[in-house]
Protein backbone atom coordinates (compact mmCIF):
# COMPACT_ATOMS: atom_id res chain seq x y z
CA UNK A 1 0.00 0.00 0.00
CA UNK A 2 1.78 3.01 -0.86
CA UNK A 3 1.45 6.16 1.32
CA UNK A 4 -1.07 7.85 -0.91
CA UNK A 5 -3.34 5.51 -0.52
CA UNK A 6 -3.04 5.20 3.34
CA UNK A 7 -3.38 9.16 3.51
CA UNK A 8 -6.97 8.98 1.34
CA UNK A 9 -8.16 5.99 3.33
CA UNK A 10 -6.86 8.19 6.68
CA UNK A 11 -8.89 11.24 5.19
CA UNK A 12 -12.53 8.98 4.32
CA UNK A 13 -11.99 7.68 8.06
CA UNK A 14 -11.64 11.12 9.42
CA UNK A 15 -14.72 12.15 6.98
CA UNK A 16 -16.52 9.60 8.27
CA UNK A 17 -15.95 8.90 11.77
CA UNK A 18 -15.09 13.12 12.90
CA UNK A 19 -12.30 13.76 14.99
CA UNK A 20 -14.07 12.91 17.97
CA UNK A 21 -14.09 8.96 17.83
CA UNK A 22 -10.87 8.75 15.29
CA UNK A 23 -8.59 8.36 18.51
CA UNK A 24 -10.80 5.17 19.69
CA UNK A 25 -10.72 4.35 16.35
CA UNK A 26 -6.93 3.89 16.14
CA UNK A 27 -6.75 2.20 19.32
CA UNK A 28 -8.80 -0.29 18.40
CA UNK A 29 -7.43 -0.63 15.32
CA UNK A 30 -3.94 -0.74 16.83
CA UNK A 31 -4.96 -3.69 19.30
CA UNK A 32 -6.43 -5.48 16.24
CA UNK A 33 -3.39 -5.53 14.34
CA UNK A 34 -1.12 -6.47 17.53
CA UNK A 35 -2.99 -9.57 17.86
CA UNK A 36 -3.17 -10.58 13.96
CA UNK A 37 0.50 -10.25 14.49
CA UNK A 38 0.58 -12.15 17.49
CA UNK A 39 -1.50 -14.92 16.23
CA UNK A 40 0.78 -15.03 12.43
CA UNK A 41 3.60 -15.47 14.88
CA UNK A 42 2.43 -18.35 17.52
CA UNK A 43 3.10 -21.82 15.71
CA UNK A 44 0.25 -23.49 14.32
CA UNK A 45 -1.51 -26.43 15.90
CA UNK A 46 -2.75 -27.99 12.58
CA UNK A 47 0.63 -29.19 11.05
Amino acid sequence: MSALEMILIGAVILLIFGGKKLPELMRGIGKSVKEFKDAKDEPSAHK
